[in-house]
């Protein structure tokens, strides 16, 4: 069995082929896969966010499911439905996208909300109810939802509800001169996406994410982790802070950060870089979600509260 370390850095690297100048998003990502989280980035059109899925996706070998969000999306277009074959006379499952390893769920904020409740469920128990059957869904399973920004045509925003089930928002962002040279010349991006070959296997992802969640967090790291949470709390410029659930997935995102590095260990260091990311979407500005006015405040909680030396 290979290990956390190994994983990530086989699966880093392969992304890394089309995915070009993003080093930071790729480990960012992969840390909340070994973190068993989902993961919604957040971008205007063409920055690379299904290139993301996709390439993570081919990098597993698992099986991959793809949801291209619209306002007439009904739930069980993702979820599956019974299908009756009057051949049998029987009602037989019929399987939706969300019966994947890697599920994109792209333009997450164009379905209607209760299309957007049906992966509540998926995401928080990797199980789905339908007509009074419970059927599991295969492990791993990742979610990648991407969103287009707030205020186009067509969109409807994500209740705290939902986006509580995501561990981490990201963004992608434009990339810099060389590495759009490479994407328009085809030594980067989606040209060389059918290139990519497995680098590791579905059981094999689900043992990392397993094995993961042991890594050793020192006590003072936790009590650090306590600490900017309270800070979010007690922060004027936040009309709410964060859950103690958010606390709880701050400790596994730092262990998949940890894991990513190659360190069998968490330190501050993980805990600072996925802070941000884990909690800008979990906390209110002045009364509602704005990721970027609440990257600003909590990149400066960071500055404010004492690191420990561990």
């Amino acid at each position: 069995m290979s290990s956390p370390q190994q994983v990530a850095a086989a699966i880093r690297t392969a992304v890394g082929t089309t995915l070009r100048g993003k080093a930071q998003a790729i480990d960012l990502s992969l840390a909340t896969l070994l973190a068993g989280g989902h993961l919604l980035v957040e971008d205007v059109p063409g920055t690379g966010k299904t290139l993301l899925a996709k390439s993570l996706a081919a990098a597993i070998g698992g099986q991959f499911g793809r949801v291209q969000c619209t306002p007439d999306l009904l739930p069980t277009d993702l979820t599956g439905t019974s299908v009756f074959r009057p051949d049998s006379g029987e009602w037989q499952f019929r399987a939706g996208p969300v019966f994947a390893n890697v599920l994109l769920v792209d333009e997450i904020n164009r379905a209607s909300p209760r299309t957007q409740s049906a992966l509540l469920q998926p995401m928080e128990e990797d199980q789905v109810t339908i007509d009074g059957t419970t059927w599991p869904l295969p492990s791993p399973f990742f979610c990648i939802a991407t969103q287009n920004p707030f205020g186009q045509v067509g969109t409807f925003p994500l209740p705290e509800s939902q986006l509580d089930r995501f561990a981490l928002v990201l963004s992608l962002g434009l990339p810099d001169r060389q590495a759009e040279k490479e994407i328009v010349t085809g030594a980067g991006g989606a040209d060389l996406l059918g290139k990519i070959q497995p680098v590791t296997h579905p059981q094999e992802v689900a043992e990392a994410i397993t094995a993961t969640s042991a890594l050793y967090c020192n006590e003072a790291v936790v009590e650090y982790i306590l600490d900017l949470a309270e800070a979010t709390r007690n922060e004027t410029r936040l009309s709410q802070g964060v859950s103690p659930r958010a606390s709880s997935s701050l400790v596994r995102l730092a262990q998949g950060h940890a894991a990513v590095a190659g360190r069998d260990y968490v330190t501050p260091d993980d805990v600072q870089a996925v802070f941000v990311a884990a909690f800008a979407h979990r906390v209110l500005v002045a009364d509602r979600v704005d990721t970027a006015a609440a990257t600003h405040v909590l990149a400066w909680l960071l500055t404010q509260v004492r690191v420990p030396r561990v």
